[in-house]
């Protein structure tokens, strides 16, 4: 439907003549009776009675009067709805749990005021998020990078490294390292690492590869996830269980689990997180997430870290 020839009737309507709809539209007056003429042959009826004093609405134009001013609050709703500066800023961080969302988060306690939808795109993988930047459907999102420069080669995005979450050990308190102030790395051969349901073929498994390849770590990925909960149960119950998380996850368990994360020092092990966002996006708000985010990634570096062979150039 015309919606130009919907804001002309909601004019006749509102003037009672066609003349006087004409000059407020700025337009003439014939302009105007074409545009009502097609309208009523579009919707099959009279919409105007026509008359020495003006026009004045139909039985059917009634009817179609509260239709017609939704149409044009519909209008006016979609274009607000991707105006910069007007909608809400879309961030995808994965998993509300880890240090994308803690980050994004403290973000927003600085701008109460910001309209900000958080996201977890239903699908992890690379690509679908990639995909969902460059769409619109998310302004930005945070990923692990094995080759950036590759990766979004011809995509239309960039990106830039803003986090590097340190990784800490998960041990119940009949863990034999429950009681460590800190461990090494090299202090982790003897103690299997159970990560259960951990995906292969993405960044993540590249990350755990080369980390346990490079410090002689056994990481156990079988059997199924079925969720953090019953992870930190299970981990909680066992003298030999334990798991890697990262320093910016939150995770909650009840206080008799008593459960320890233990700083991995010497060096610190990180799992770097590149934003990525559609180069052209001019959203106002993105702008300043992304001025947040390279400062605070400058605030927290780390000196004494590990970082995996496809995170090091730039450092």
């Amino acid at each position: 439907m015309d919606l130009v020839a919907v804001r002309t009737f909601l004019q006749v309507t509102s003037k009672g003549q066609f003349q006087s709809a004409a000059d407020e539209l700025g337009v003439t007056q014939q302009a105007v009776s074409k545009r009502i003429g097609a309208l009523e042959r579009e919707l099959g009826v009279v919409l105007f009675a026509r008359g020495p004093r003006g026009a004045t609405l139909t039985v059917d134009g009634q009817a179609f009067l509260p239709h017609a001013r939704e149409l044009l609050q519909a209008e006016d709703r979609a274009i607000a709805s991707v105006a910069p500066g007007r909608r809400a800023l879309r961030v995808d961080v994965r998993n509300r749990r880890t240090a994308p969302a803690t980050v994004l988060h403290a973000f927003y306690q600085q701008r109460r005021a910001l309209d900000l939808n958080v996201v977890a795109l239903a699908d992890l993988n690379l690509e679908a998020a990639l995909a969902a930047v460059a769409s619109g459907t998310v302004d930005a999102t945070f990923r692990g990078l094995t080759d950036p420069k590759r990766q979004l080669s011809g995509t239309g995005l960039s990106s830039a490294l803003v986090i590097e979450d340190r990784h800490e050990l998960l041990v119940g308190p009949e863990h034999p390292l429950s009681g460590a102030p800190s461990v090494t790395p090299r202090q982790l051969a003897d103690h299997p690492i159970w990560m259960p349901g951990l995906p292969s073929g993405d960044e993540v498994s590249a990350y755990y590869d080369e980390l346990a390849a490079t410090f002689g770590i056994t990481i156990d990925v079988l059997g199924p996830a079925f969720g953090a909960e019953v992870l930190v149960t299970e981990i909680a119950e066992s003298a030999t269980l334990a798991n890697l998380v990262g320093e910016g996850s939150r995770y909650l368990w009840p206080a008799h689990y008593d459960l320890r994360r233990i700083p991995i020092v010497d060096p610190t092990p990180v799992f770097p997180l590149w934003v990525i966002w559609r180069t052209d996006n001019r959203q106002p708000d993105l702008a300043e997430l992304l001025a947040f985010l390279k400062a605070d990634f400058a605030g927290r570096q780390v000196s004494d870290s590990w970082r995996p062979s496809w995170a090091r150039h730039g450092h």
